[in-house]
């Protein structure tokens, strides 16, 4: 076996898409720090990674602390969190909100992905699905540390 594999092997990835949701402008989607919900979406990991991405439209991204630039997230792109740090997303940048505690303490029985409609009413919309990964920190520690605070993947050209 390679190292590679070994590592792999000894992480125990797990992962769900928590949320499918269809916003119109003018939007706002303020999500908190994993450590605060991690009780309730994945409460045997370790450490946990939020991503989001973007089925239709577009929206802007953002640190919960606005301690970097927002970035433009496209059809097609994900924008992922690795420190698992309170996240905004949004139809402008530097539009806020609250997060609400309650959407991710729902009812045992009702089936992941929820589905949520959010926004002003107006036309511009946006679909996108926010999910979270579950890790082992462990051997991720010098991957974590080095990942820049917001990453996205860009759709192929």
């Amino acid at each position: 076996m390679d190292v590679l594999s070994d590592v792999l092997r000894a992480v125990r990835l797990t992962g769900a898409i928590y949320f499918d949701v269809d916003a119109s402008s003018p939007w706002v989607g303020e999500s908190p720090g994993t450590a605060d919900i991690a009780a309730a979406i994945m409460p045997e990991a370790e450490h946990i990674i939020s991503f989001h991405a973007v089925m239709s439209g577009s929206c802007w991204a953002a640190l919960g602390d606005d301690s970097v630039p927002p970035v433009l997230v496209n059809a097609g792109d994900v924008v992922v969190f690795p420190g698992g740090v309170p996240n905004v997303l949004s139809s402008s940048p530097g539009a806020r909100g609250e997060p609400n505690m309650a959407m991710y303490y729902r009812p045992i029985d009702e089936s992941l992905p929820f589905a949520v409609i959010h926004g002003g009413g107006g036309d511009e919309r946006t679909r996108f699905i926010c999910g979270y990964l579950g890790c082992d920190a462990r051997p991720f520690n010098p991957l974590l540390a080095a990942l820049p605070a917001i990453l996205c993947a860009r759709k192929p050209a």
